[in-house]
């Protein structure tokens, strides 16, 4: 392991003004998004429109750090038979992959799951290295509810994040480390911010178990943030404030950057909290974002499938990953919203 290589490709992926582009969409979710813009889900269609952003030229240079893909984006090539991957690397970027192949139901807990795919793990990341990926990406969710998350759930599921990690690193790839607190229940920002603090603490003392060197990885947590379902929704200013001295509390500093995702929230909020966090420096470590829907549905809608469109759908592209470059140097302002309306 060549852990000084593996430090500059983690810098470099949370490098100030940029972020991380998630493109690793299941087929089952880009369907979802497909279906509400009125395309069809062929691999023809989700390569051209992956091909799309890939060659927004303005964005992918200026404000994307990285870009995760799904296993069949990794093996496709755009339409003049340049491979993805080289897009991505020709403008500056990073290729990433989604490693991990989704939940099962976790045995013994009701209503939990567990997250699958350590099973010839170690074959698929020489494989993926070689095709030109420099980091993985692997996800674990855990779901906030009564009586839930069990403390099985969080340790199963922050055993298997530190195994991947340590998995990746022996491959040479930066592992995004990414155990995501959902948002989808009535839960309050409190209850949102212990649960949080649990899954990290658990998680760190799993990749230490590990030994998973924590210079060469980059994290995606969720923010401490509001239940979609609860009825009193924490201000900007007090996600910010909570998710900050909750990093500081369960992030050591030796970690190169953090990337938030962004859990269902909206394009703007997503951005006014990245944003706000930055008003709260200097901090330990590197502050970007790692969104997809965030980024992903304005250019989504307006390219609507059709080749006449591809202008307009960069043009949103680009918008948002300006949005978002400017809130992770904290240079953010709502009215810069409205002049691009």
């Amino acid at each position: 392991m060549n852990l000084t290589e593996l430090n500059r490709i983690a810098t470099a992926m949370v490098a100030p003004g940029k972020g991380i582009l998630a493109a690793d969409e299941s087929s089952g979710t880009i369907k979802k998004r497909f279906d509400a813009i009125g395309v069809e889900s062929t691999e023809e269609n989700r390569r051209d429109y992956r091909e799309m952003l890939f060659r927004s030229k303005d964005a992918m240079s200026q404000y994307i750090s990285g870009v995760i893909l799904y296993d069949e984006t990794i093996w496709q090539d755009a339409k003049d038979g340049t491979p993805l991957v080289k897009l991505i690397e020709q403008s500056g970027a990073i290729p990433g992959i989604k490693v991990d192949e989704g939940t099962q139901a976790l045995p013994m807990c009701p209503g939990e799951l567990v997250t699958v795919g350590l099973d010839k793990l170690a074959e698929r990341l020489k494989k993926y290295y070689e095709r030109g990926a420099r980091f993985a990406k692997w996800r674990a969710v855990i779901d906030i509810g009564g009586g839930i998350p069990s403390m099985t759930a969080i340790s199963v599921n922050a055993h298997a994040l530190a195994r991947y990690a340590a998995l990746c690193q022996a491959a040479q790839i930066v592992p995004i480390v990414e155990p995501e607190v959902l948002m989808d229940g009535d839960h309050d920002i409190e209850r949102c911010y212990e649960v949080t603090s649990r899954v990290l603490s658990k998680t760190f003392q799993e990749l230490r178990v590990q030994r998973v060197a924590l210079e060469g990885m980059v994290l995606k947590p969720n923010m401490a943030i509001s239940g979609k379902k609860c009825a009193k929704q924490a201000p900007v200013e007090e996600v910010a404030e909570k998710t900050i001295r909750l990093l500081k509390a369960c992030v050591p500093a030796a970690v190169p950057g953090i990337a938030f995702l962004s859990g269902g929230q909206s394009d703007e909020e997503a951005t006014a909290h990245l944003n706000a966090m930055h008003k709260l420096g200097p901090l330990p470590w590197g502050l970007t974002f790692s969104y997809g829907r965030a980024l992903q549905a304005a250019p989504q809608k307006a390219w609507s499938g059709k080749a006449e469109n591809v202008a307009a759908g960069q043009r949103a592209f680009s918008h948002r990953a300006q949005m978002n470059g400017l809130a992770s140097k904290g240079e953010w302002q709502s009215s810069l919203e409205k002049k691009a309306a």
